[in-house]
């Protein structure tokens, strides 16, 4: 019986389960497995030949025993007959496709008719090439121009194929030529008139998250809706890449082709469950997180680069939300200052389209305030950017960020200072509404019950009650918990609202009664029936029966604001004025009633206490100056809420005397020169 490097010739040639199990993995196409022909063909070769197989090629973990003549004929590699002489050839760790293309190749050195398929095709044509088998690399290339190339699914195969043979399968030039086909076949998939593209997938992402926080469930199951969305966003992301580029290349609109981005950032980058994966799968358990995030910190930095300019981005085609999840994202991972930088002008751009609930926040509680987590700074350092640059929709970005600040007022742990300095990120002119800003601080001091006067009033102090609208100004008159100061403007202002109201109402009661209002545009005013006509020539100021004769000419609206603006700002004055003014009364009835030996202390308030300033009942005291409440501080802010009622009570009743509102104001300059020379005791008598 005759042996063949240790293969009897008269058996059957069979190979182990396990051989078995890796030939039928290949290749799907491969039947019988190519490992088997190969055999039982080196054994027919001995047989007509007589010659035994001197020749072992050994391929990664496997050895191949050949015949000498039929590989050095067919292969330029095997043609050196130093690389022979030994009759043991060891292939380099570098050779592409590995054992599974060289046994193609050598059953294609035997003669033999060898199977291509999407499978093994790019592996055989890399493995062809290293070899030097040019025959074979011919018929390769044939088959991926003739049939992968007009296959979707087949390109898409070969591609994934690719990655293990990269660099050689880019050299040549498989990778380029199955892009350009998915990407031309892509652009064919959107403009086939039987596919109803009036939504693209990145409008309706934008719809479903509309009004809420980013989703990456929901996203997952809109991008499984377009079939060859879910092809593509299952690729390595260095071919992704190059497709997304071959799209917009071949002209396919942005509408169509930042959709494709999201999705694929979306499952790679932003859901938790593919992070979860690569964590589990690394071999040691202490570096799976460290391994995830760099995996997908990678891929992020790729994803960052394929983002639309701001002009494509501002158009809608990617949702808001997007942006600031790839934000928060990026906040846990490590990438380079130059994606930190683009992905931030790009929230930069869309920040006066975001909602409140867009914007990043703790997911986890820690013993540091939220205000000083990397959350809130980044989102404080992009606004800054927002305001230093001067973009657009200013006073879009200012509403927004207060109502921010309305999410951070509740935390216990949050300093008045670090407040105050969130707030004044935000330039005063940018705000044209202070409601939220208000809503902010009040529930700030809600919950901090034990600020001082001093902290309350440097937070009032960003309020401006010029604008606040009708209701947040009678809530602030009836909050007990703002200062004295910020609860006099508000009545101040809304007695202005109240003003105007009248007077427009006037003016319109007097147009319509005079005939000089018209009706849809052209119409004059028509008098019922039974009532004398009202010339329509006559003028308000002489002929109208509802005037007064010292009624005044009706003013200019923009002399009337400003008029109003200047009442106000002397309102502020006076207030101040009137604070000194008492701070320095206290001062002065502090020293009397230390000199006469009248003041009175708190019951149980031993000798460590301050005195009372609350003067002592007198028979020859003045009425005013009885009973007075007592002071705890040293500003009006200070004062309890009864004693701030009627310090208010009698600042108003000295406006009144002042004619603060509008009339006296000369009176107003005598009163308050009197007020300057009188006496301390005179001074409280007026209030």
């Amino acid at each position: 019986m005759k042996l063949l490097m240790g293969v009897d010739l008269e058996t059957e040639v069979e190979l182990s389960p396990v051989a078995k199990a890796e030939a039928a993995a290949a290749s799907p196409y491969s039947s019988p497995s190519t490992a088997l022909l190969l055999q039982r063909r080196v054994v027919a070769w001995a047989k007509e030949t007589g010659s035994p197989a001197t020749v072992r090629v050994r391929v990664a973990d496997r050895s191949f025993d050949l015949h000498k003549d039929p590989v050095m004929s067919k292969c330029g590699y095997f043609s050196e007959a130093a690389m022979l002489e030994s009759g043991d050839v060891e292939l380099p760790a570098s050779f592409p496709g590995g054992c599974e293309a060289f046994e193609v190749i050598a059953l294609f050195c035997y003669g033999d008719v060898v199977a291509l398929d999407p499978f093994n095709v790019a592996a055989v044509r890399c493995a062809s090439e290293f070899l030097g088998v040019g025959g074979l690399g011919a018929r390769c290339d044939l088959y991926i121009n003739q049939v992968v190339l007009q296959s979707w699914d087949d390109a898409l195969i070969v591609l994934q194929r690719c990655q293990p043979l990269l660099p050689v399968a880019e050299e040549l030039l498989i990778v380029s030529r199955c892009v350009e086909s998915l990407a031309f076949m892509a652009c064919m998939e959107i403009l086939d008139p039987e596919q109803r593209r009036d939504q693209p997938p990145g409008a309706v992402a934008a719809r479903a998250l509309a009004g809420r926080r980013w989703d990456a469930e929901l996203v997952k199951e809109l991008a499984a809706r377009d079939l060859w969305i879910k092809d593509l966003i299952a690729l390595p992301f260095e071919f992704f890449g190059r497709i997304v580029r071959a799209l917009r290349r071949q002209g396919m609109k942005e509408k169509y082709v930042s959709p494709v981005v999201l999705f694929y950032a979306n499952k790679w980058v932003l859901s938790k469950k593919t992070h979860k994966f690569w964590a589990s799968t690394d071999d040691e358990a202490v570096d799976g997180e460290t391994d995830a995030n760099r995996r997908a910190a990678a891929i992020m930095e790729g994803v960052i680069l394929l983002l639309p300019v701001e002009a494509a981005a501002t158009s809608g085609a990617i949702p808001v939300a997007f942006y600031f999840a790839l934000l928060s994202r990026s906040l846990a991972l490590e990438l380079s200052e130059e994606s930190h930088t683009r992905l931030r002008e790009q929230v930069v751009s869309n920040l006066q389209f975001a909602r409140v609930d867009d914007l990043p926040l703790p997911e986890q509680e820690t013993d540091r305030p939220i205000a000083d987590s990397r959350e809130v700074r980044a989102v404080e350092c992009i606004v800054s950017s927002h305001v230093s640059v001067r973009r657009k929709g200013a006073e879009a970005v200012a509403e927004l960020w207060d109502r921010y600040l309305l999410q951070m007022a509740s935390d216990a742990k949050l300093r008045p200072e670090r407040l105050s300095e969130l707030i004044g990120v935000i330039p005063a002119g940018d705000r044209k509404n202070h409601n939220h800003l208000y809503e902010a601080i009040n529930t700030y001091l809600a919950e901090h019950r034990g600020l001082s006067g001093e902290e309350k009033a440097t937070l009032c102090g960003h309020l401006d009650c010029r604008k606040l609208s009708h209701e947040a100004c009678i809530q602030a008159v009836q909050n007990d918990r703002m200062p004295l100061r910020l609860i006099v403007q508000a009545l101040f202002v809304q007695q202005l609202h109240t003003h105007r109201a009248f007077t427009e109402c006037s003016d319109s009661f007097r147009c319509v009664h005079s005939g000089e209002i018209v009706v849809s545009g052209a119409s004059l005013y028509t008098p019922s029936p039974g009532c004398p006509a009202i010339p329509t020539s006559q003028p308000l100021s002489s002929g109208s029966p509802y005037e007064s004769h010292h009624a005044p000419a009706p003013r200019d609206a923009k002399l009337r604001a400003r008029d109003d603006a200047s009442d106000y700002e002397t309102a502020s004055f006076r207030i101040q004025a009137l604070e000194q003014e008492i701070i320095s009364l206290k001062q002065t009835l502090q020293r009397h009633n230390t000199l006469k030996g009248s003041s009175r202390r708190d019951a149980g308030a031993g000798g460590n206490k301050e005195p009372s300033f609350r003067v002592a009942t007198d028979a020859n005291a003045p009425a005013a100056i009885k009973r007075r409440a007592a002071v705890n501080g040293s500003c009006i802010g200070s004062m309890r809420w009864g004693s701030q009622r009627r310090c208010a009570s009698r600042i108003l009743r000295v406006f009144t005397r002042l004619a603060v509102f509008g009339r006296g104001r000369s009176r107003g300059k005598q009163s308050k020169c009197r007020a300057a020379t009188a006496t301390p005791t005179e001074k409280l008598n007026c209030m």
